[in-house]
């Protein structure tokens, strides 16, 4: 079974039943479906600031059951550096969040499905799965 590196906005696709989810399932469909600690966090940070009732809550616990989180590593720290640091030299910042997506996907050797492709064009050896306008 292959992997995927699946991004915040495509896994909060899924969650929430957008209609969007459906352009990604060919994508998803019978593959390892990998997401950073970094988009745990930020799921967290979802529930805490639109105030989630318990249930959407242990909602969100069981669709993560689904997806292998991918822990920090120092392997892992260096990639992000890399990725921000030439990003940055190349006059193409990336946002933090964007930056640790690429780094996991970058560590494992697997592509990276999102959304936001845009944000993510021009990292050297990063394979870019998408559904959106680039």
């Amino acid at each position: 079974m292959s992997s995927r590196v699946v991004d915040t906005d495509v896994v909060s696709f899924v969650f929430k039943g957008d209609t969007r989810a459906g352009l990604y399932d060919p994508h998803l469909a019978g593959q390892l479906l990998v997401i950073s600690f970094q988009t745990l966090a930020e799921l967290d940070l979802w529930a805490l600031e639109r105030r989630w009732v318990q249930y959407r809550k242990a909602r969100l616990e069981r669709h993560l059951r689904q997806v292998v989180v991918y822990p920090f590593s120092r392997a892992l720290c260096h990639e992000w550096a890399k990725v921000m640091y030439d990003s940055r030299r190349r006059g193409r910042p990336i946002q933090t969040a964007d930056a640790w997506h690429a780094a996991t996907a970058l560590l494992l050797g697997v592509p990276l499905v999102t959304h936001n492709a845009a944000d993510l064009e021009g990292i050297e050896g990063l394979e870019i799965l998408t559904e959106q306008e680039r």
